[in-house]
């Protein structure tokens, strides 16, 4: 059975992600919109995730270098960016994750964050992920929608074999027809049995690529749905875009999941996993604190 899969601990600044532990949230908006928003969703969500003793870890990107239409809002870029970033992990006391998509960035995004993510479309870039996997901080290897459950382990190889271990890797949809993508739950098992924590996407497994023309679309309204199936088949971690007006988001705002919504869905979350830990699938689990 999947939930008897153990995988490995890595450790993202101040938190460890899986080896049996409660599940842990990566989330926040897309990308930096300007100054303020980062702060006030930073803070938003912490208040969450402490309230149901769900670890945390805050994403936002710098740059989202692979908008649909080339006059796209894609974020401050990189200096400005991790100046942001760095002041949030300062503030709130967080580890903070964001994107890198060229070799030049990884040093300097390696110097602020806690957690590298290399994007599902550059998954097989080998230098890339050698040389995010060098900086020494984590390494969060997205599977690409194109890539079968049993090739993304591959990708974490690479990355491990510079020496650093806290590598993991995610899925988020497979390529399905024409903008659209779906998620095979087949797949959780076969990417976890290598012993790498796995991380579900659910806000991107929900993405229309390109489905609205200029623009993606999304299916938000699963949200809850493929989360609660993703925390009863046993990933170490989710990732949700978080927004607070997400009909006004700067980008991805139509598979975000809206702030206002994150405290319910939490909340089921933490009570799936609690029945399934209750049920003993979960072999050598470490019981979460009750809220």
């Amino acid at each position: 059975m999947l939930q008897t899969i153990r995988t490995q601990t890595v450790r993202v600044g101040s938190i460890e992600i899986g080896g049996g532990r409660r599940f842990a949230l990566i989330a926040g908006p897309c990308v930096i919109e300007n100054d303020e928003h980062p702060f006030f969703m930073a803070e938003k969500i912490q208040a969450i995730t402490r309230k149901l003793g769900v670890p945390y870890i805050f994403k936002a990107s710098f740059d989202k270098a692979n908008r649909t239409a080339v006059d796209s809002f894609r974020g401050p870029g990189l200096e400005a960016g991790l100046a942001i970033l760095e002041r949030v992990r300062a503030r709130f006391d967080l580890p903070v994750t964001t994107d890198v998509h060229e070799l030049h960035q990884a040093e300097p995004v390696g110097a602020v964050v806690d957690l590298l993510q290399i994007p599902a479309f550059l998954c097989r870039q080998t230098d890339l992920i050698l040389r995010a996997a060098q900086t020494g901080k984590a390494v969060n290897i997205k599977k690409g929608q194109f890539l079968a459950p049993w090739d993304i382990p591959n990708a974490a190889e690479k990355a491990r074999s510079t020496g650093n271990p806290n590598i993991l890797i995610t899925e988020r949809g497979t390529t399905f027809g024409y903008n659209n993508l779906v998620v095979d739950m087949r797949g959780f098992p076969i990417m976890r049995e290598t012993g790498t924590p796995l991380v579900f996407d659910v806000t991107h497994s929900l993405q229309l690529p390109g489905g609205a023309g200029r623009s993606s679309g999304g299916q938000s309204r699963y949200i809850r749905e493929l989360a609660s199936a993703g925390v009863a088949c046993g990933v170490d971690a989710l990732f949700m875009e978080v927004h607070d007006d997400p009909e006004h988001a700067a980008s991805d705002g139509p598979n975000a999941c809206p702030l206002s919504e994150l405290p319910s869905i939490l909340e089921r979350l933490v009570a799936i996993e609690r029945a399934v830990r209750e049920s003993g699938d979960v072999a050598g689990a470490e019981t979460p604190p009750t809220s």
